[in-house]
């Protein structure tokens, strides 16, 4: 059995299959997620509400990822201030894309791995892009 890091053996998996420049969304348990044959692959892990947080769950995926940049919704600036600071303190600067809310669901399609926290705040969602190591 693993000693530390992700235990979750689906995102596990998931995480060990992202390449370069795939996407990687991270979100609340009320965001649409698409279906269907050649969608995202999706990890739920949301338990209760809350529960993850979106906090705990992103925290862990940078701990896993190199991340190049993100891209949040603009309205999670008037809408949830803890989801701002949060990103903006992952993601100084430039790092930080900031779109309409509609324009990142429709995003969420391009994604390849869709992780769904239990989070029950607005717009406590990020669309990472992957890096490199090296």
């Amino acid at each position: 059995m693993k000693r530390s890091g992700i235990f979750n053996r689906r995102l596990s998996g998931a995480i060990a299959e992202l390449g370069h420049t795939d996407m990687v969304m991270v979100c609340d348990a009320g965001l649409p997620i698409p279906a269907g044959p050649g969608g995202p692959a999706v990890v739920d892990l949301a338990l209760v509400a809350g529960v993850p947080s979106f906090e705990q769950v992103l925290t862990v995926l940078l701990d896993e990822l190199v991340i190049e940049g993100a891209t949040a919704a603009l309205e999670v600036r008037e809408h949830n201030p803890s989801a701002t600071t949060l990103l903006d303190g992952l993601f100084p600067g430039p790092a930080l894309e900031l779109v309409p809310h509609e324009d990142l669901k429709a995003r969420t399609a391009t994604a390849r791995l869709v992780v769904r926290t239990g989070e029950a705040r607005p717009y406590a969602n990020v669309l990472l892009r992957c890096g490199v190591p090296f």
